[in-house]
């Protein structure tokens, strides 16, 4: 295939460690193994170093082209206290004009564009590019994007008051039902922008041509099948759904620290070691960071531990890092990397992840439940202890340990988890016998994800109908 004939697609994620992330990784997928050449615009206004180093340190392919959009000045729009999910939204609505512009120039023109679902704004592009069909990316599970595109009708229903003051949980046609108290944070003050942008974009989802989705039909198949089959689906015109996961990392740079873990980590027993990782954004309180540490240390098992200053600590005064032999030794208690030497391993503020993961040392993961990390420990066979902290990490929590049963779950929210609470899950999972269902579950799981990419696989038949359509080759959904 000459680079003449390839198909051309054009992507517009927002911003995000958790959002860039599987774009990245959609664009690669779609390059490697599917023939296209992309065109990723990047937008580089309030991106943080994390966003910055992700695409700068990526393993690209040469027909995968990074457009870094020119910063703005967002000053009259966005203040410090303006809120993620605004502040995302005014962002992208800020840089469309100049977006809209390369696309029209874009040669060869691109055969199709995909967004982010917090990018809707793009799908008015459709009245000057009437034959470019725009696809949106659903990043979070299949149940989040279930309850999202039920909001409006949820709102409606709802005249007074929050939805997290309802009485009983939330009915999501046709799916788990959600209790008010693990509905996302954006949906917890309905006159709040952030609400307000929230049910906005979600509004407008059934515009797309389709939605991608990182999720497989093993994983999610109550919820996928009500997006394609209940009545309340159908009559808000739910466009064809495409659920291709999982995709997860398949690499990643390692650092000099990043080395040293994986070093450790092949010197412990086979699933003998707990991984703690909460998150780019992720960090506890100073009281709540002690007690996990404690916690930890009464357990008496083998830990790699990403430790982020307190929330309520300055890191300035905190981090002391640095190279062998060294360690994060600030907000924990006196004494606790000495007492835990050998068995332990305490690195900040990053570490390997998916190298982690998949390292046959270890044996569980403690983690915030964003919906990326979720699906590289189920990928990966390993049960989980649930922490969620924003976000809809509380619904993907609540997934993880009531419908997949792949984990169990820890409140790090709403009040201090003590140290004989952690210690016991953290025996549990690692030396119990529910941790050993826990772990057989996941490891059910992680087969069924490679099942379902490999040939005729469920997610390999929604590749293949999604790749057509991407090419204009194709009318049907999957």
């Amino acid at each position: 295939m000459t680079e003449s004939t390839k198909p051309h697609v054009a992507f517009l994620p927002s911003l995000g460690v958790g959002i860039l992330t599987p774009h990245l990784e959609l664009a690669k997928l779609l390059v490697n193994h599917h023939g296209f050449q992309v065109t990723f615009f990047y937008i580089t206004t309030d991106a943080s170093p994390a966003q910055n180093n992700l695409i700068n340190s990526a393993d690209l392919p040469p027909d995968l082209h990074i457009v870094h959009l020119p910063p703005l000045d967002l000053s009259a729009v966005i203040t410090l206290q303006t809120r993620v999910l605004t502040r995302f939204s005014l962002n992208v609505q800020e840089n469309l004009p100049h977006i809209k512009t390369l696309l029209i120039q874009l040669i060869p023109k691109p055969q199709a564009l995909i967004i982010d679902v917090f990018c809707t704004q793009a799908l008015d592009f459709q009245e000057s590019l009437p034959n470019v069909p725009i696809f949106t990316f659903a990043t979070a599970s299949a149940h989040f994007l279930a309850f999202s595109l039920f909001l409006p009708q949820l709102d409606r229903d709802v005249v007074e008051g929050q939805l997290v003051d309802l009485p009983g949980p939330v009915q999501v046609p046709g799916c788990q039902t959600i209790r008010p108290q693990d509905l996302i944070d954006q949906a917890t003050d309905r006159n709040n922008d952030e609400y307000k942008w929230y049910l906005y974009h979600f509004k407008r989802v059934s515009k797309s041509a389709g939605i991608i989705m990182n999720t497989w039909q093993d994983l999610e198949p109550v919820t996928l099948n009500a997006l394609r089959e209940h009545p309340f689906y159908r009559n808000i015109h739910t466009p064809p759904i495409y659920p291709i996961g999982p995709i997860v990392k398949e690499t990643e740079p390692i650092t000099e620290t990043g080395s040293e873990c994986l070093t450790w980590l092949d010197k412990q027993p086979t699933g003998s070691v707990l991984f703690v990782s909460l998150g780019s954004r992720g960090v506890l309180s100073a009281e709540q960071q002690t007690e996990f540490a404690w916690g930890l240390e009464l357990s008496g098992q083998r830990f790699l531990w990403v430790v982020r200053a307190p929330s309520d600590i300055s890191s300035a005064t905190l981090y002391n890092v640095g190279g062998v032999g060294s360690h994060v030794q600030w907000g924990l208690p006196e004494g606790f990397v000495e007492r835990t030497r050998g068995r332990g391993m305490v690195v900040g503020p990053w570490a390997p992840q998916v190298s982690v993961l998949r390292n046959t040392s270890t044996g569980a993961f403690v983690s915030h439940c964003g919906w990326n990390s979720t699906l590289e420990s189920v990928a990966y066979g390993l049960p989980m202890i649930a922490w969620p902290l924003y976000s809809e990490q509380r619904m993907n929590a609540a997934m993880v340990a009531e419908v997949l049963g792949v984990g169990v779950r820890m409140e790090g929210e709403g009040g201090v988890v003590g140290r004989k609470e952690i210690e016991r899950v953290v025996r549990m999972v690692l030396e119990g016998e529910e941790g050993r269902r826990l772990r057989q579950r996941a490891i059910d799981l992680g087969e069924s994800s490679v099942k379902a990419l490999r040939l005729g696989g469920d997610s390999c038949l929604a590749w293949a109908a999604l790749a057509n359509q991407l090419n204009g080759q194709c009318n049907e959904a999957p």
